[in-house]
């Protein structure tokens, strides 16, 4: 693996373009926010994606047609992520059973309409994404809450298998865990596994995260996907390449399913064969790009953010009221504000008003029940940016009251 640089040129103050941010980065960010705001908000990165992604979408447009796609994808997208996956992360699947798809939350939907019925359970992590829970009522199931500590990001499996009941069908699974920040350790990976074969679930897998791993105290990434085969035969991986890659307008994801059986209820239920779902040539051709030459980017992408996130959380957990714990993967942290005494919403919206910094309050809107008493805090920017915006929050916090 090559060093970065120190300062690398690619994430500099100046590589950040805010008259394109705020023409183009909506879902919370500077697009949507009002003059002077500094969003520290959705998880996207500030910075354009690799050089490799963008040549690869100009060379594709040059060729001057846009035509369908194979309707289960194009093989060479599918055989790159065969391939990438199967070397980077020790995952061996065919491209037969990789199903490329617009975006990993569309990814979530699928399943959870594929493997639950209405009245059915899946049990997920709190707190957790929302889009966990709202692809599970999506399909007419039951959310079941198992519980995460925000600080730390550890949960019990003894907890996790007593709250498998006759109607469960499903364990959900994001590792690592947004928003805490921890990456699973591989007895727990095993042990949900193990649960998951003993009581008959499926398991969906997010791992959209698992390049954003920072490797502290030689804590590293495991697949779910890589265990033994007896281990995974219902276990569906899902990947995007928002986070690692900073490509989340383009909607880019791909699902690796475990068998030919599986593979071919999701493709039907997916509707791509009738051309009503499924995920652009040109965007297979840019996440080809991605994962065929975009590592070295994301490296120095990952080097810039491990220095982001020290001096975030160095920062965050002096001010007054506040607890932050570094995460060992993502590009946010999850700082409580139970001190203050008035809920993470308000707390948000004080902070958006007042000190001009938006935040993610850790609502159940957001996260679940688990989540109150926090507010998230994405640092995938510049360090010109974050700096201005920890500034704003420590004068915002010295002057209230409810932390003098």
């Amino acid at each position: 693996m090559t060093t970065a640089p120190v300062t690398d040129p690619r994430f500099v103050d100046g590589a950040v373009n805010l008259d394109i941010l705020q023409r183009r980065a909506y879902n919370h960010r500077w697009a949507e926010q009002p003059d002077g705001v500094i969003p520290l908000t959705a998880a996207d990165p500030d910075f354009p994606a690799p050089p490799a992604v963008c040549e690869a979408i100009v060379e594709y447009a040059r060729g001057g047609y846009f035509s369908y796609g194979p309707p289960e994808g194009l093989s060479e997208f599918r055989e790159t992520v065969s391939d990438v996956v199967s070397r980077r992360k020790g995952i061996s699947v065919p491209a037969a059973r990789v199903l490329p798809i617009d975006s990993a939350a569309r990814a979530m939907f699928l399943m959870a309409e594929v493997v639950l019925d209405p009245g059915d359970q899946a049990i997920i992590f709190d707190p957790v994404d929302f889009l966990f829970k709202r692809s599970v009522e999506a399909a007419g199931g039951v959310p079941v809450f198992c519980p995460v500590d925000p600080r730390t990001g550890e949960f019990d499996l003894d907890v996790l298998e007593s709250l498998v009941t006759p109607r469960t069908r499903m364990v959900a699974v994001c590792n690592p865990h947004n928003p805490t920040g921890r990456v699973l350790r591989p007895e727990e990976i095993q042990g949900i596994a193990e649960i998951a074969a003993r009581h008959d679930l499926w398991i969906m897998n997010d791992e959209i995260w698992s390049d954003i791993v920072y490797g502290d105290g030689g804590t590293s990434f495991v697949s779910m996907h890589a265990l033994s085969p007896n281990l995974t035969a219902k276990t569906v991986t899902i990947y995007g390449f928002s986070k690692a890659f900073a490509m989340a307008g383009l909607r880019a994801a791909f699902v690796l399913l475990p068998d030919e059986n599986t593979y071919r209820r999701f493709l039907a239920a997916s509707h791509m064969p009738a051309t009503a779902g499924g995920l652009s040539p040109i965007v297979q051709v840019a996440a080809s790009a991605a994962f065929r030459d975009g590592w070295e980017w994301v490296e120095g992408f990952v080097h810039h953010l491990r220095r982001q996130r020290d001096y975030a959380q160095a920062r965050l957990a002096r001010f007054p009221g506040v607890e932050c714990s570094p995460p060992e993967g993502t590009y946010v942290l999850f700082a409580g504000v139970g001190a203050f005494g008035i809920s993470s919403e308000e707390i948000a919206g004080r902070m958006a008003e007042e000190a001009k910094v938006a935040v993610v309050p850790g609502t159940s809107a957001f996260f679940g029940p688990g989540g109150e008493g926090n507010v998230r805090i994405c640092f995938a920017t510049s360090r010109e940016i974050l700096c201005e915006g920890l500034d704003r929050i420590e004068n915002w916090i010295c002057h209230q009251k409810e932390c003098v």
